[in-house]
């Protein structure tokens, strides 16, 4: 059985209702969480997730909205008493940057510290980052402000496939993710630099011939009515405003 739990789907400033973006990824024996905003170990336990239990962790890019629960969650685990490797994924420019965080907290010092192996990705086209019978999980570099990881999730045993766009303007690495996905979660914090407006999110899910499209990391106080109608006006298929703790089912 395969699922997706967002565990957060506010863009830059969270709110009452909705924690900065963050999802975590279950199918078979792998658990992986894909990003650390604000306080992941909290984020986990609401959905009913032990973090230990969490094998791979991908790095989508280094801004703060993204990566600042990432002490947070390490400390939490080796606390707690974690012993398995925690795999890490991340374009060089996230881990390196990433890596160099956790050095400030001397966490190689720590006793008993569990490994935290870090797994550098490359981004042209479509890079495979974990592959096994339960999960298939690749990564492409998208456009945004810095260096980013938009992914691509296939599910052997049902054939389903999830894309994240995360944070990006339009580009065809996003389209290339999102090829004929079941279920496409795509940004929609406006029409920027770096980013999407959830029309153009509907554009790319069009062009894509994704069936259903999840907008998310959008601005909390706007109107979710608002922003399903002007994704739908260019998309065909189903369109979701995202929420804290749904659960996308991939069975």
């Amino acid at each position: 059985m395969g699922k997706v739990i967002l565990l957060g789907t506010a863009s830059f400033i969270p709110t009452e209702e909705a924690d900065n973006t963050h999802v975590v990824i279950l199918a078979g024996n792998r658990k992986v969480l894909v990003d650390t905003a604000t306080n992941p170990f909290r984020s986990l336990k609401r959905a009913g997730i032990e973090p230990n239990e969490i094998t791979d962790l991908v790095l989508t890019h280094f801004h703060p909205d993204h990566i600042s629960g990432l002490p947070i969650l390490i400390m939490g685990m080796w606390f707690t008493g974690r012993k398995s490797e925690l795999n890490i994924y991340g374009l060089d420019h996230t881990l390196e940057r990433s890596k160099k965080m956790l050095d400030l907290f001397n966490i190689s010092s720590w006793a008993n510290m569990f490994p935290v192996l870090y797994h550098t990705v490359e981004g042209n086209g479509l890079s495979p980052l974990i592959m096994d019978k339960d999960l298939q999980l690749y990564g492409a570099e998208v456009k945004h402000l810095v260096p980013t990881l938009g992914i691509r999730t296939m599910f052997p045993a049902s054939g389903k496939v999830v894309a994240y766009s995360c944070d990006t303007e339009p580009c065809e690495a996003v389209e290339l993710l999102a090829a004929n996905a079941d279920v496409l979660l795509h940004e929609s914090a406006g029409d920027s630099k770096g980013h999407s407006s959830p029309k153009q999110a509907g554009e790319t899910a069009e062009k894509a011939g994704v069936k259903t499209l999840y907008l998310i990391h959008y601005p909390g106080e706007l109107s979710t009515e608002t922003h399903i109608g002007e994704a739908s006006q260019v998309f065909h298929g189903k369109v979701i405003a995202a929420r804290d703790l749904m659960t996308i089912d991939l069975d």
